[in-house]
C-alpha cells in the first residue's frame, strides 16, 4: 500500500469535501505522516475516514474532523495552545506546526509517553506533554493561552478553562446538550464577554467517561 498516496487521497476525498480549504491546515496535514501516530498493525487504516483505537480505551478522531477543528481555530504562528487530551499525538503535531507552542495534558501516562516518542521522532520540539486530569478541580495550568482545544465532548465547558483564554483568544470544544453533540467555537471579546459560534454537529466520545472519569479521544 502506498501510504503517501493514501495521505493525498485522504486530503482530496475526505478533508476538502468537508469544506476545509485553509492552505496552512491542508499543508500541515499533507506534511504529517498520520500512520506514524498509530501502531504498525493499524498503518493501513491511518488514512481512512474512521476512528482508530489507540490504547487505554481511547480513540483517534476521523481525519476530516481533526482538520475541520484546526481550520475553525484559525491558529496563528505566534499563538500558544493548550490541548486537553493528547491521545495519539497526531493532533498535537498539527497544532505544533500551526502555532508557536503547544502544552498538552493527557490523563493516561502510557499515552503521554507514546505521544512524546512519536512527536520527537517527527522532529517536533515546540511542545510540552504532561500526564494529569485537566478537568479536575485541583488542576491549574498557571498560564493563559491564545487557543484551547478539548479533544472530546463535555456536558459543559469548565469556567476555569475559559479563564485561561487570552483576550482575543479562542476555545473549541464539542458540547453535549440533550443527546446532541455540537462543536462550539468561543472567542473571548474581553474579560467578561464571549462570542459563541455553533459550527457543526458531530459524534465523538465524551472527554470524561461517566463511570470512571477518564479521558476518551
Amino acid at each position: 500500500m502506498n501510504l503517501e498516496q493514501a495521505r493525498l487521497n485522504m486530503v482530496e476525498q475526505q478533508i476538502r469535501p468537508w469544506d476545509v480549504m485553509d492552505s496552512r491546515v491542508l499543508g500541515a496535514v499533507e506534511d504529517t505522516p498520520r500512520h506514524h501516530f498509530v501502531t504498525e498493525s493499524q498503518q493501513r487504516l491511518a488514512y481512512m475516514d474512521t476512528t482508530l483505537p489507540i490504547g487505554e480505551g481511547q480513540k483517534m478522531m476521523e481525519p476530516r474532523l481533526e482538520a475541520r477543528i484546526l481550520q475553525s481555530l484559525d491558529l496563528q504562528k505566534n499563538e500558544t495552545v493548550l490541548e486537553i487530551g493528547a491521545g495519539s499525538g497526531y493532533l498535537t503535531a498539527l497544532l505544533c506546526k500551526l502555532g508557536a507552542s503547544v502544552r498538552s495534558i493527557e490523563l493516561h501516562e502510557s499515552l503521554t509517553e507514546q505521544a512524546k516518542e512519536r512527536l520527537t521522532s517527527e522532529g517536533i520540539g515546540n511542545f510540552i506533554l504532561e500526564s494529569g486530569d485537566a478537568l479536575s478541580e485541583n488542576w491549574n495550568s498557571n498560564s493563559n493561552y491564545d487557543a484551547i482545544v478539548l479533544t472530546g465532548a463535555v456536558k459543559e465547558i469548565p469556567e476555569k478553562l475559559k479563564a485561561m483564554v487570552n483576550i482575543g483568544g479562542r476555545l473549541i470544544a464539542v458540547v453535549e446538550n440533550g443527546g446532541v453533540k455540537t462543536t462550539l467555537l468561543m472567542t473571548r471579546f474581553d474579560e467578561e464577554s464571549w462570542v459563541t459560534e455553533p459550527l457543526f454537529e458531530t459524534e465523538v466520545d465524551n472527554l470524561v467517561a461517566p463511570t470512571n472519569s477518564q479521558f476518551t479521544f
